[in-house]
């Protein structure tokens, strides 16, 4: 049997981002009109590392954009019984970026809304400090709290 990964690793090693529309889809859309909604609604690049998620109005299904070196891959599931449960979703945001973990709970039924990252001590490399905003590093410059 092949050992998997901590959730933890898969969010931290991923060099792939996950982003969240925040609004229903329409799921007729099809491989265009999604990387059509990618620019236009979350402002991103549809050809990028990035998968984008899209979500019924139901929440009974979602929908998986992402692009391939040739071509674009698009990932479709449906419940047949309850919906997926998202995460909280800011006011006004018109997508979310997920963590590797989130996506995999949200797919395992896991409901986010009732989910709570508490603050977790990390060691800080010399690469995350000078790109860290100072506020969210605590005590000396060598710890900080994440979360």
């Amino acid at each position: 049997m092949i050992g998997l990964p901590s959730l933890r690793a898969l969010d931290h090693t991923q060099g792939t981002r996950i982003w969240l529309a925040v609004e229903a889809t329409d799921m007729r859309c099809g491989f265009d009109r999604l990387a059509e909604r990618v620019r236009a609604v979350m402002g991103q690049d549809p050809l990028s590392d990035s998968l984008f998620i899209f979500r019924s109005r139901r929440g009974d299904r979602l929908k998986i954009l992402a692009w391939d070196h040739d071509g674009f891959i698009l990932w479709y599931k449906r419940l047949e019984v309850g919906v997926f449960k998202l995460p909280r979703l800011k006011e006004g945001a018109r997508s979310l970026e997920l963590r590797a973990s989130e996506l995999a709970m949200i797919l395992e039924g896991i409901d986010m809304t009732k989910l709570k990252r508490v603050p977790r001590y990390e060691r800080v490399t010399a690469a995350q400090e000078r790109s860290e905003d100072p506020e969210r590093t605590k005590g000396s410059n060598r710890e900080k709290v994440a979360v």
